[in-house]
């Protein structure tokens, strides 16, 4: 006799019921295993992308944005800081690197970082092809950027202003791709590299060329104090600072409160986001485990009224030579089946979710997060499953024990 089959056939004969038991442990393992993926995807971009960085120094504001400003690239920064401050404050011994950036230009919404050789041997990024950037104007690119963009060695291109590419093109002044990087699974994947002194002149150029238009319009207009102003003050966004010793964390709270500057620690502000975040996943994993119990519910109600639909059928199948054992056995096996079904389709709708996060993540902020490998965690998700099935089965199935073969052909 051939238990699988005839399971197999008893699930078939009750479709619909079948397909609710299904359906509901199919939608609480997606919801779980959804939340597992995308809780490692994020964890392992903010653990990989903070690594080696202990303090960032830039305006005052939120130290969050700060971070995410200028490590991840996801936020508009908070403002500009002066160059000469930012360098006397990293002058500290406790201080071993401090890498500038100079934001606010994008090409095609990927973001035009200036910097130096320092971040991109903080990342491990290595020029694939081409050379690293020597000169004003010259860009390194990710690889993201140059499969998105488009963009090859010996290409230019016009910036745009702001961080989207919606922003005023500074068509006067174009960069130059000298170099490729290979790839990280870092930021640095699709950023624009440039040396931090392209920023400054491709804004220099574009305010000189605003004042000439301004003059054109208003030929004959002196200033009022009629003396030539001096240039303003180098500025950057932020400085991204590595500690020699633990004991630089003690420089944060010098520095936040007696400089106009702020110093941010990621470990901190990560820690922060991610225990904010943890209580909105937390309820959605415990509506995900609600939902698979009522489902183990529903596979025991299914399960009950078969077995009672079909109390006849199995008397006769005992009167002709099977054994309770195997009744209770092919009982289980439904069971199982609609649990192995549900943690399958659930496995695979979670990838079709994280897919559909990780598309839409990717076309607005370039992350990849689309690794679809199982989890271990999803192992043990499956023993669950697999435990819900067997129990919800198993307490129906007792009643094959207690049947009186006689007297229930004796009713039919």
């Amino acid at each position: 006799m051939n238990l699988f089959r005839i399971s197999w056939s008893n699930l078939t004969d009750k479709p619909l019921s079948s397909f609710l038991s299904g359906l509901l442990m199919t939608f609480g393992i997606t919801i779980i295993s959804l939340l597992l993926l995308l809780n490692k995807q994020l964890d392992d971009q903010f653990r990989r992308n903070i690594r080696g960085i202990d303090m960032v120094i830039g305006a005052k504001g939120s130290p969050l944005q700060l971070i995410l400003s200028s490590i991840y690239q996801v936020d508009a920064p908070v403002g500009n800081i002066p160059l000469a401050e930012a360098e006397r404050l990293t002058r500290n011994p406790m201080i071993k690197t401090a890498i500038p950036l100079a934001m606010g230009d994008n090409y095609r919404s990927f973001r035009i970082v200036g910097t130096n050789k320092k971040y991109l041997d903080h990342f491990g990024a290595t020029v694939a092809q081409g050379q690293l950037f020597k000169q004003d104007l010259e860009v390194v690119i990710g690889p993201r950027v140059a499969e998105v963009a488009g963009l090859k060695l010996g290409d230019t291109f016009a910036s745009s202003h702001g961080l989207d590419d919606e922003g005023e093109e500074h068509a006067d002044s174009k960069y130059k791709v000298v170099g490729i990087l290979n790839g990280t699974n870092t930021v640095t994947d699709q950023l624009i590299l440039t040396p931090v002194s392209s920023v400054w002149a491709i804004h220099e150029h574009h305010e000189a060329g605003e004042e000439h238009h301004d003059e054109d319009h208003h030929e004959g207009e002196v200033h009022e104090d009629g003396e030539a102003h001096d240039e303003e003050p180098r500025e950057i966004t932020s400085m991204l600072i590595k500690f020699r010793n633990p004991l630089g964390m003690m420089l944060a709270r010098g520095i936040n409160q007696n400089s106009k500057l702020q110093a941010a620690l990621p470990n901190i502000e990560v820690n922060r986001l991610f225990s904010l975040l943890g209580v909105g996943v937390e309820t959605l994993r415990g509506l995900a485990i609600v939902i698979m119990l009522i489902s183990g519910i529903s596979v025991f109600v299914s399960l009950y009224n078969s077995l009672k639909e079909r109390r006849y059928e199995m008397a006769l199948m005992l009167s002709m030579g099977a054994t309770r054992v195997q009744l209770f056995m092919m009982l289980l096996l439904e069971g199982l089946v609609l649990a192995l079904i549900g943690f399958g389709l659930g496995i695979l709708l979670s990838r079709v979710g994280l897919w559909l996060f990780s598309t839409s993540v990717s076309s607005e902020y370039h992350y990849n997060l689309a690794a679809f490998g199982i989890l271990p965690e999803e192992w043990t998700l499956l023993g669950v499953a697999l435990l819900i099935g067997l129990l919800a089965a198993a307490l129906p199935a007792l009643g094959v024990y207690r049947m009186n073969i006689s007297r229930t052909l004796a009713e039919e």
